[in-house]
């Protein structure tokens, strides 16, 4: 470990570049609460000529470069009183902190409102503009993610077209939840709390290079200086079942403490309608699962930053979430001959008992070198995890005439995980007169116990099975470093590059085999973006990136997991990662309507695989190393704001799939095509009033091992603003109940099997929620060093 350390402490050493500085002039432009980003930065000559100039990055910094002599300088911005000064250069100076302040007189005046575009595309990821988009207000977290350009949620699973199943990121920091965990979370953030979303398809060299589907990173807001607010929602939810949901989110920013709060709570539960159809060679069974699921969770975040100096701040943030899904379900199998006769049927009945708990503490601390955007971070998190499950089933027969045959099975399964981090990182930007660089390191240690107890109960006592009880230990070490820049290549043209270098260590014990694994592997991820601004009207986008895929730790434990007497799942110690490069080519026209092209092509791809024995009629979920895949697609988006009663964002999708299999397991690969198509609208019917109508379609389509059925998803929504800054909120969602999973239908060994799911895919959901405090928001970010960790825990 210590050589690898080593190791690593050179190849960062031998980033930093030997800098030699020509004349320049910097600073950084602020108003009284944030950076001021796009200001303009001219500097003229005594004739009153224009020299050179520039605008300040998001950040607000600027850098200009000009010869020997006297000048003056201005900088401007819309809505401010421009700042004008002489200067006299004959050698670099820095201008420190530039205060812009509002023209109070022209404010008086006139109302000038400039606004950011919905979408806005950059040259590494996609934009949302939530404060802009009338059909985000009056919803959740979950809610603005739907209607995300290029996103789509199904049943709980978050996706970026075809990309796959997506990693979520608040405020720069992965998510350590998934599947409905993390959707009930994002139910608990108001979407009057979201500033924008960041779709990033080829995550720059910064983030880690695991995940091949993708980034989503959801900005939330904080209160400006010297102010204080609170936001609270309460929601109610009916399906079949129901549940309540309270949120409170509050800020409070004050001299040198910046501090943020949130806790959402919620109680209930959903209905979960389950289904499989298995031919097998000599009878066919018909499975139905309908199951209420509970929805108890209690979750929160902490964030408190600390201005020691104007250029030194660091700080402490905690989150927490505690869920109780507990299952309540009967299946119900109905088993048919050949000729659709009924040969018997089996009743399984049990409780399915989860408690899960996870924390997160992250410390930072971030320090400015300069006034040009040079700084140095450093940030260290511990990250822990609690999952305890018990399974207590029993399955009654009978026969064809409806005669029960009694318990022929009966067991309590019990698995337990812990999974434990540590992670620190250093990043720092370093931006040069050419090109603005950065480049850091990070070292995380991850361990995991895992162990399963399985006890038959059919005799009414206990008996511990040691064949189907095991326990699992997983360590996995990973040590990188990585480099990124951007540049102008010329007025029009621009370049974003990175490289990450990734060390991997991985050892696991299985105590049921006696066996270890170990595995290393040391692999680079290059990243290269290209942007041309053609003219005003024309923008063209290139981008290319590798990624890895690293199986979750669930998916690593190999002991045995029932589902019911006829079913389990199980887990595969020897999963190897799988990898992805992933191209981009991309047009813009007038900022509406965009094209894009794109090739992703992952090697070694791992995935469930659902198969039967034929001969014990026993359901198996493995998990395997099988495929390479090729993902490629068509996508125009178009963009409708001329009017300021009606606001449209529609996309249509055509997504291609080529999949071959490198492992033979009694399977032919599914190929085809698919068509999504999204429109999200929202007219306002007054000044408080607004209706959002969203819809998507799903075409019937081959993906690999599966072929999926159609989908798709009509849904209202109506909210309406109170003087008192109340709002109610009304929400349809799939009215027509076609937008759950269906006809998920893969063939192994000749058996064929038909899955289906709905999670309470149609419901109705009204909620009220009251701000109170300052309504001026700025935003603050603030990311967990452990991201990549985290997101593999569920």
């Amino acid at each position: 470990m210590k050589t690898k350390l080593k190791t690593l402490a050179y190849f960062i050493l031998l980033l930093f570049p030997t800098i030699f500085y020509a004349q320049t002039i910097t600073g950084k432009v602020i108003d009284k609460t944030d950076a001021v980003a796009f200001a303009n930065v001219t500097i003229t000559n005594s004739n009153n000529e224009i020299v050179t100039g520039t605008t300040t990055n998001e950040n607000g910094f600027f850098l200009v470069k000009v010869d020997s002599g006297s000048y003056k300088l201005t900088i401007s911005f819309i809505g401010y009183t421009g700042v004008e000064e002489a200067i006299s250069i004959e050698k670099d100076i820095d201008l420190g902190t530039v205060l812009l302040q509002e023209d109070a007189e022209s404010l008086n005046e006139v109302v000038l409102k400039v606004e950011k575009r919905m979408i806005e595309r950059k040259i590494d990821r996609l934009v949302f503009n939530v404060e802009q988009s009338m059909a985000a207000t009056g919803g959740n977290g979950l809610d603005v993610v739907k209607i995300t350009p290029g996103v789509h949620v199904q049943n709980g699973s978050i996706e970026i077209l075809g990309k796959g199943v997506t990693q979520i990121m608040i405020n720069g920091r992965i998510s350590p939840l998934q599947g409905e965990e993390l959707a009930s979370f994002l139910s608990g953030i108001s979407a009057s709390d979201i500033q924008k979303i960041e779709v990033i398809t080829n995550p720059p060299a910064k983030y880690e290079a695991s995940g091949n589907g993708g980034l989503i990173n959801i900005i939330l807001k904080k209160g400006i200086q010297d102010s204080w607010k609170n936001s609270t929602t309460i929601s109610y939810n009916q399906n079949k079942y129901n549940f309540s949901t309270i949120s409170n989110n509050f800020f409070y920013n004050k001299g040198n403490l910046s501090f943020s709060g949130s806790v959402n709570a919620t109680k209930g539960s959903i209905e979960n309608a389950e289904g499989i159809l298995i031919d097998y060679p000599t009878n066919n069974w018909d499975i139905d699962v309908d199951s209420e699921i509970g929805k108890d969770e209690l979750s929160g975040r902490l964030l408190m930053d600390y201005e020691l100096t104007p250029k030194t701040t660091f700080g402490l943030q905690y989150l927490g979430n505690a869920t109780k899904p507990t299952i309540d379900g009967t299946t119900t199998s109905i088993v048919f001959d050949n000729d659709n006769n009924l040969e018997k049927t089996l009743v399984n009945q049990g409780d399915n008992i989860v408690d899960n708990k996870n924390h997160s503490l992250n410390f930072h601390a971030v320090t400015q070198l300069d006034s040009i955007g040079k700084s140095f971070s450093v940030d260290a998190d511990y990250f822990i995890f609690n999952s305890e499950n018990s399974r207590d089933f029993f399955t009654e027969e009978f026969n064809n005439t409806g005669v029960s045959q009694g318990i022929n099975s009966a067991a309590l399964n019990i698995a337990n995980q812990e999974i434990e981090n540590f992670s620190s990182k250093i990043d720092i930007d370093f931006p040069l007169e050419k090109v603005n660089l950065s480049y850091g390191v990070k070292a995380s240690f991850t361990k995991t116990k895992s162990d399963v107890l399985y006890f038959d109960t059919l005799t009414g006592t206990p008996i511990l099975d040691l064949d189907r009880s095991n326990e699992f230990n997983y360590q996995e070490d990973v040590l990188a470093g990585y480099i990124s820049g951007n540049t102008n290549l010329s007025e029009k043209l621009k370049m974003q590059f990175g490289l990450r270098l990734e060390d991997t260590k991985t050892r696991g014990i299985n105590a049921e085999m006696n066996k270890e694994t170990i595995n290393k592997y040391t692999k680079l991820f290059p990243t290269l973006y290209f942007s041309y601004a053609l003219n005003e009207k024309n923008d063209f986008g290139f981008s290319y990136g590798r990624r890895i895929n690293r199986p979750n730790f669930r998916s690593l434990n190999p002991f045995r997991f029932y589902i019911n007497s006829n079913s389990y799942s199980v887990g595969n110690p020897f999963l190897q990662p799988s990898f992805s490069d992933n191209f981009e080519l991309s047009h813009s026209y007038k900022k509406n309507l965009t094209s894009k092209v794109f090739l992703s092509v992952t090697t070694d791809g791992s995935g469930t695989v659902f198969t039967s024995d034929a001969e014990n009629q026993t359901q198996i979920i493995t998990r395997e190393n099988y495929y390479k895949q090729y993902n490629y697609g068509l996508t125009e988006s178009f963009s409708f704001n001329k009017l300021a009663w009606f606001k449209s964002e529609n996309s249509f999708n055509l997504l291609g799939y080529y999949t071959t299999f490198t492992k033979d397991f009694g399977a032919t690969p599914k190929n085809g095509l698919q068509v999504y198509v999204t429109s999200n609208n929202t007219f306002s019917l007054s000044e408080q009033t607004k209706l959002q109508v969203n819809s998507y379609y799903s075409s019937q389509h081959n993906r690999g091992l599966f072929s999926v059925g159609e989908m798709f998803d009509l849904s209202f929504g109506l909210q309406h603003s109170f003087k008192n800054n109340l709002k109610m909120s009304l929400l349809f969602s799939d009215v027509f109940n076609t937008a759950s999973l269906k006809d998920y239908v893969s063939t192994i060994n000749g058996i064929e099997q038909i899955y289906r799911q709905n999670e309470s895919s149609r419901n109705v959901r009204i909620s009220l929620s009251y701000d109170f405090g300052n309504k001026k928001v700025n935003v603050k970010n603030r990311k967990f060093g452990n991201d990549e960790e985290q997101k593999r825990s569920n």
